[in-house]
């Protein structure tokens, strides 16, 4: 089966696991999203309609614009993939400007533009709030354009909301699915959990999304959370329904010829 590609490049994307995690998806009318991230879940499953949350305003606000503006959106956002704005100081001149604009179509498409010409595709702010991924020098960034499509009438079934996991879950009812695709537990214990929670997620963040998993699923609400196959993930998603366990390549550096295996869990709580 060929699955979908989604149109921004995003850390941890489960295009790799789109077989095995929709395996286990149960059927349902509504698919709830509470880290929605580049979509792929939501592009790939098949249900009726969907809520895809995160906390980040701008992958919010330009999938909001994508689903509004559809074809024109598009063509805007083109206008950005060019020789010109593929330079270091070009870059660096969008990005300053970016940090000054409030929410609207220009600060979309620019969010577009950074995740194909910024480093490795990362999405990352500082203290401040301010993007600061540096400049990916790569010789013709794609333009998704293609894929933009596919998303955008995909999206007229979906809802797209900016809040947290515990206010996606609160919204769930009875008959409704949720995937969780939240940021990764440590892959050993010897990591270190101070450098961990500064990118916003916690331990105790984690145990939380477990704790909320049995709750909604005492409402007839099924839940599958992806997370690295830890023994802290392990015993934290204890009262999980069942557990799949698999490999995943990964890239470890920069260096596309560096890969390796890591081992995923999908907790399921049905």
């Amino acid at each position: 089966m060929k699955y979908q590609r989604p149109f921004l490049k995003w850390a941890g994307g489960k295009f790799r696991l789109l077989p095995k995690i929709l395996h286990h998806l149960p059927q349902g009318e509504k698919l709830i999203e509470p880290f929605v991230g580049s979509g792929v879940v939501f592009l790939n499953a098949d249900y009726e309609r969907f809520v895809l949350a995160d906390i980040n305003p701008d992958l919010i606000n330009l999938f909001r614009d994508l689903k509004r503006g559809k074809g024109r959106f598009i063509n805007y956002c083109a206008t950005f993939f060019s020789e010109t704005n593929n330079t270091e100081k070009r870059f660096y001149e969008l990005r300053q400007h970016f940090n000054q604009l409030d929410a609207g179509e220009e600060r979309s498409a620019l969010f577009l533009y950074f995740n194909r010409h910024g480093y490795n595709g990362l999405c990352r702010y500082n203290r401040s709030g301010g993007f600061n991924v540096p400049f990916g020098r790569y010789k013709r960034p794609y333009f998704p354009g293609k894929e933009l499509e596919v998303f955008a009438k995909r999206a007229q079934r979906a809802e797209f909301r900016c809040q947290s996991f515990r206010t996606s879950f609160n919204g769930a009812r009875r008959g409704d699915v949720i995937y969780c695709d939240p940021p990764y537990l440590p892959r050993s214990l010897t990591a270190n959990f101070t450098d961990y929670t500064k990118q916003g997620f916690s331990y105790d963040q984690q145990a939380e999304l477990g704790f909320l998993a049995e709750r909604a699923q005492q409402k007839g609400v099924t839940t599958a959370i992806s997370n690295h196959d830890t023994v802290v993930a392990r015993d934290i998603y204890k009262k999980a329904t069942a557990m799949a366990h698999f490999d995943v390549q990964r890239f470890i550096s920069c260096d596309g010829n560096n890969r390796s295996k890591a081992k995923e869990l999908l907790a399921i709580y049905r």
